[in-house]
């Protein structure tokens, strides 16, 4: 790539989860690192700056770069693609409004990351442009905030605490939110969830238009279906089943993986690192994989499924959208609100995402008719609330991976986190920024 004016741009800056993106970046600008130069896009300059202000706040603003640009407008966002080395889109719904910022990229052979969590869109752009992705060199990873990066990573770390022989045959993961202070939950993840209704039978259609992938090799029999609501007395939790983008990109992660059982190559990397990648994917083990969304009372599953009820009943017609977005907080029972949550409110959130693992001691009596699995495996990943303070400090580490790391990572495609980060030290920043991963038990006898 020739030299770039800016090394990122963030796209949607001045938005409410686009200007935490922005105040995780600026720790980064003065810091020692691959960060040099910033930008902020978006429709407006002045409520671009006046993010900045509140990013930098209590220190003055540092002098950046604030370029108009709009999704509804192509050349704009050609031009801005044409200026940056790597541009991140915090402008969602993404269905509505990814597919011109994805495109530009491409052409421009621009790195992209987003922080979508919409597996119509995420599928959609990888049938339309991961050949012309591949071969421009620019590459396409959707997926970078909370959903998915601590469920990829999560499932990863997970996986490799099972030693050989004993490996996994299914991992259920229960996302629990915790605050001290009233939860309000990020507007786009309500809008977006409602588009996912909206939207169910073009993604039916998509997958049947596509090639079958590769299915990874699992061992023992596929897990039944379960309860939708479920007790986990060992968590403490109630839970229910979660329609989950983390589910479907752990997924597609799992099936490349399938069919590069040594990850994917990196666009120049040293022979160093291809032994690094080989000798880190040979460690992950696939497992049927699940999501569920725990509380600690049967109360609060019961407001879920409310939720869940009236976005699945008028979500699905035109009028039922319009009165779901026009009032979020009624609808969702007070969780979501136009306005957003407030600082404090974020502050006082955070998140545990508990990673339950049965399998087996030993694989080789996994093909044993009627053996069920014997083994568990408790592992955790946790961190501060989920839209505005963890998808800012994943989306930022694997920004500057990107940045650091260009060369031993693919050359370009449309991909999903897991592949192109697993073999990083992504788990290791995110540590070092507030996320952690813990081992918290392991029963080998469950008989």
């Amino acid at each position: 790539m020739a030299v770039r004016e800016f090394d990122l741009i963030i796209f949607g800056a001045s938005g409410f989860t686009g200007k935490y993106v922005v105040r995780e970046a600026l720790k980064f600008l003065s810091a020692p690192g691959p960060l040099r130069s910033l930008a902020l896009a978006g429709r407006s300059p002045s409520k671009l700056a006046a993010a900045l202000q509140w990013a930098a706040a209590p220190s003055p603003p540092p002098p950046l770069a604030l370029i108009p640009a709009d999704a509804s407008d192509p050349d704009s966002l050609r031009a801005l693609c044409r200026r940056t080395c790597l541009v991140l889109d915090c402008v969602g719904p993404f269905r509505l409004y990814g597919e011109p910022v994805v495109a530009a990229c491409v052409e421009a052979g621009t790195d992209y990351l987003d922080i979508s969590g919409e597996p119509e869109f995420m599928e959609r752009m990888e049938a339309k442009y991961h050949e012309q992705a591949e071969k421009a060199g620019s590459l396409v990873v959707s997926a970078c905030g909370f959903d998915s990066v601590p469920a990829e990573m999560g499932l990863m770390f997970h996986s490799r605490q099972w030693v050989p022989p004993a490996a996994p045959n299914r991992v259920e993961a229960y996302l629990s939110l915790e605050s001290g202070r009233r939860m309000v939950g990020n507007l786009g993840t309500y809008e977006s969830a409602i588009l996912g209704v909206a939207n169910v039978r073009q993604l039916q259609e998509l997958r049947k238009s596509r090639p079958k992938r590769a299915r990874p090799m699992i061992p023992g029999p596929a897990p039944p279906k379960g309860p939708l609501v479920e007790h986990n007395k060992t968590l403490g939790l109630w839970a229910l089943k979660l329609p989950s983008a983390d589910a479907v990109v752990v997924r597609r992660t799992l099936a490349l993986l399938a069919e590069n059982p040594h990850g994917l190559p990196g666009a120049n990397e040293s022979d160093e690192h291809a032994e690094k990648r080989k000798a880190y994917w040979s460690t992950v083990k696939p497992a049927h994989f699940g999501v569920k969304i725990g509380t600690k009372s049967i109360l609060g599953i019961f407001r879920f499924m409310v939720t869940g009820l009236f976005i699945g009943l008028f979500g699905a017609f035109a009028v039922g959208r319009s009165l779901l977005l026009k009032f979020p907080e009624i609808f969702s029972l007070g969780w979501f609100r136009k306005t957003g949550p407030t600082e404090e409110e974020v502050r006082s959130a955070l998140f545990n995402m508990w990673f339950v693992g049965h399998g087996y001691n030993d694989i080789n009596l996994a093909s044993q008719s009627g053996k069920k699995p014997d083994a568990e495996v408790i592992t955790r990943v946790s961190g501060p609330e989920i839209g505005y303070l963890t998808t800012p400090i994943t989306l930022l580490q694997c920004a500057l991976i990107v940045l650091s790391e260009r060369h031993n990572l693919p050359k370009g495609g449309v991909l999903p986190p897991g592949i192109v980060f697993g073999p990083t030290d992504l788990q290791k920043r995110l540590q070092d920024n507030g996320i952690s991963f813990d081992v918290i038990s392991t029963r080998a006898s469950l008989h």
